[in-house]
């Protein structure tokens, strides 16, 4: 997805290039790419943002938000690869990898009521809907509650392998809101569904990860760069075990576009990883 930038911003972004302005400094996030099998492929849960929302306003969006500091708890429970090695991988200290991985489960439960936890590192809860999960999840939501506490309570874990890393995405510079975010991917855990829980969002929907780039290129569905690339490159699967099954290499090269050629050719730059699926597609 190429899109003209309008003057104004190729200007306005050039003051930042030259060094007139500074730019925002990004806060660390996570978001987590749902994925259940479909049909055509990988079908994954999007929701779409309130439009009074100050960032990405009316956008689709992967169940995600900004790490908190309780994320940072280093007694949380723990299945699955050892900090070590998720800092190896999202490239960075073991502490903010360990919150990277808190705030994606977090924030996933959260906006889709999907928990990536068990009682043991072999198990995975079965269902959330009932009024006392319900419960927890919006004194989550509104802070109430700290995630290690709600583990704690009931028993469970971070089934963190159940998580895989994919890339990392950081808002460009001349946007006054910015966030440095590692995407990650996960399978709907079998016996869980999605629910319409966010306050954040308007309405949610699964749909398959072609079908949302046909319909953002549509011009039925708004969709931020990152995206829109990643469900893209989540495409090029052909099921979500296929997807899980390329993650164990990946390395996060935390990419942050920025703005190519001039005038009516100005556009933002895509990850050179991402730039043959790009084009194969004529966008």
């Amino acid at each position: 997805m190429r899109v003209s930038l309008p003057p104004q911003l190729v200007e306005h972004a050039r003051s930042f290039a030259d060094g007139t302005r500074t730019p925002a400094e990004p806060r660390d996030a996570a978001t987590v790419v749902l994925m259940r099998p479909g049909s055509e492929g990988p079908e994954l849960y999007l929701l779409r943002r309130q439009t009074s929302m100050a960032f990405a306003g009316g956008m689709c969006v992967f169940p995600g938000g900004g790490v908190d500091a309780r994320d940072f708890d280093h007694t949380v429970a723990w299945a699955g690869p050892p900090p070590a090695e998720w800092a190896r991988q999202l490239v960075t200290s073991e502490e903010m990898a360990r919150a990277l991985v808190c705030a994606a489960v977090r924030e996933t439960f959260e906006e889709s009521g999907v928990l990536l936890a068990g009682t043991s590192s072999a198990d995975v809860v079965a269902d959330t809907t009932g009024d006392s999960w319900e419960a927890d999840r919006r004194a989550l939501e509104a802070k109430e509650l700290a995630f290690t506490t709600f583990l704690e309570q009931r028993g469970l874990v971070l089934r963190t392998d159940l998580l895989g890393v994919w890339s990392g995405w950081c808002t460009p510079v001349f946007e006054p809101r910015r966030f440095r975010t590692w995407f990650f991917v996960a399978t709907l855990p079998a016996g869980q569904r999605t629910r319409d829980v966010s306050t954040e969002s308007s309405s949610v929907t699964w749909l398959g990860a072609a079908a949302v780039c046909d319909a953002v290129d549509a011009g039925e569905l708004g969709m931020m760069p990152p995206t829109y690339l990643t469900c893209l490159e989540v495409a090029q699967h052909a099921s979500p075990a296929e997807v899980l099954a390329a993650t164990p290499g990946r390395v996060v090269d935390m990419f942050t576009p920025t703005v190519e050629g001039d005038g009516a050719d100005a556009t933002l730059s895509v990850p050179p990883w991402l730039a043959p699926v790009v084009e194969a597609r004529g966008r």
